[in-house]
């Protein structure tokens, strides 16, 4: 059977001039947590933006596959994205500020995703709204009903962006950093209330996060981006318990590990910055931040298997 999502070489540039995504592939399966990691400028938003089809003006894809439930999106015009959208497939933006309509209540922007695609009654759309806005840890959620965005902190907007995209009951859900403006308990709600959807629904999870404590806690698979490319791939466990790529390596030394860290020690940087990648650039793209790099990683890089189901990008032997 196929996976829920699957994404092979994924490329996606902007006005010719910059290669936001160089050939990323990942999977995600049903009722899995597949999480994306990676600083700032890595092409992990970018990527989801380009699977739900919702690239800026001048943004364009490729893919050698890109498939849901089957179903080869690449094929797909405007209105048959507009039928998965919502329904079968959702996504939770990354700004909550900017991602409600300011001029309608939030009632009245959730209960439309579901009139749309579900063709259910006014009333029962109000009613799944309100249960899913309790559920996401909003108090009072008849009320919130009626208000607008402006009279919500941007910690229930992001709520109500969670509840949103939950309405229809989706197979598929792209979360974009969902918990950044969370408190730590809420966060623990919010991610018990996916982990309960994913048991419930079959839900498939693409997550995308700076949080690595997230992505130990619940992730069954990750995705190491680094200037577009996905460096390294394996399950949870076996990604932290053995990275192979410099890059992978770099970011979990930069998180603190109670009781194996003396306090007074400092905590592990990658110098530099992410590169910008302007198409026909060859080489690994973070061999200029990297103390093993050599001349030939200003080559073809090599994709290598260190076990099965864990692939990177990297001239380092396993």
């Amino acid at each position: 059977m196929s996976a829920l999502l699957e994404v092979d070489r994924l490329e996606v540039g902007f006005g010719g001039r910059t290669s936001a995504v160089r050939g990323a592939s990942l999977t995600v399966e049903r009722g899995e947590t597949h999480c994306v990691v990676g600083e700032s400028g890595c092409g992990k938003s970018v990527t989801a933006l380009a699977i739900m089809n919702l690239l800026a003006r001048g943004g364009h894809r490729t893919a050698r596959r890109l498939s849901f439930q089957g179903e080869d999106l690449l094929k797909l015009d405007d209105r048959g994205m507009a039928r998965l959208r919502g329904n079968a497939m959702a996504m939770i933006f990354q700004e909550p500020m900017t991602s409600l309509n300011p001029a309608y209540t939030i009632g009245s922007q959730m209960t439309e995703v579901m009139r749309r695609h579900k063709k259910v009654s006014q009333r029962v759309a109000i009613d799944r709204a309100a249960d899913l806005l309790g559920r996401v840890g909003i108090t009072a959620p008849g009320l919130r009903l009626g208000q607008f965005p402006h009279q919500l902190s941007g910690g229930l907007r992001q709520r109500v962006m969670i509840a949103m995209a939950l309405m229809c009951e989706p197979q598929l859900l792209i979360a974009d950093e969902p918990t950044t403006a969370l408190d730590v308990t809420v966060q623990a709600q919010i991610l018990r209330l996916l982990a309960q959807l994913q048991r419930d629904l079959g839900l498939g999870l693409l997550l995308i996060t700076h949080d690595l404590g997230i992505v130990a806690r619940i992730a069954h698979r990750v995705s190491v981006m680094y200037a577009g490319e996905v460096v390294e791939s394996a399950a949870t466990a076996q990604l932290f318990a053995d990275p192979k790529h410099p890059y992978t390596r770099g970011l979990l030394q930069c998180v603190p590990v109670p009781g194996k860290q003396n306090p007074d020690e400092p905590l592990g940087s990658i110098p530099g910055t992410v590169p910008r990648i302007g198409p026909g650039f060859e080489g690994c793209g973070f061999r200029d931040r990297c103390s093993f790099a050599d001349a030939t990683c200003a080559h073809t890089v090599p994709h290598q298997t260190a076990a099965p189901g864990h692939d990177y990008l990297c001239r380092l032997a396993p």
